[in-house]
């Protein structure tokens, strides 16, 4: 069984998104697959290189979408991204100079921000965004 789970309920109804939303997901799994197998400290800087790199080009890309739809609270959305962006780099640098994080503690950061996100956040512009004809 999967750390975290993807389901119906965290989909925003945009395949685009829902997919990279999707891909976020599968990197914590295979964090916690590789705690699983007492390897989660030997995967952990590549699961981190990967989750800085794929969170900046999923944001970036879901900015890009709001913006060219006038999104109303743009802003708003952009600032949480921002937050987001700056804690997994901390992680990262953390990871970088030796001070190495708990894998577990990491894969759990992931899986909370990204659902809470979705679930209050993201929900937010999916009707307005499909409204405006962004396509699923």
């Amino acid at each position: 069984m999967a750390f975290f789970n993807w389901t119906d309920e965290l989909s925003v109804g945009i395949q685009r998104i829902d997919l990279q939303h999707k891909k976020i997901v599968a990197l914590s799994n295979e964090l916690f697959e590789a705690l699983g197998a007492g390897k989660g400290r030997d995967v952990l800087g590549k699961v981190l290189d990967n989750l800085v790199t794929y969170t900046r080009t999923h944001l970036k890309d879901e900015e890009r979408i709001l913006a060219e739809n006038g999104y109303p609270e743009f802003a708003t959305h952009k600032d949480k991204h921002e937050k987001m962006t700056r804690r997994v780099l901390e992680l990262h640098a953390d990871y970088t100079n030796g001070k190495q994080g708990n894998p577990l503690v990491i894969a759990n950061f992931v899986k909370d921000w990204l659902t809470k996100h979705i679930m209050g956040t993201d929900k937010q512009y999916a009707s307005f965004l499909i409204s405006k004809g962004v396509a699923r």
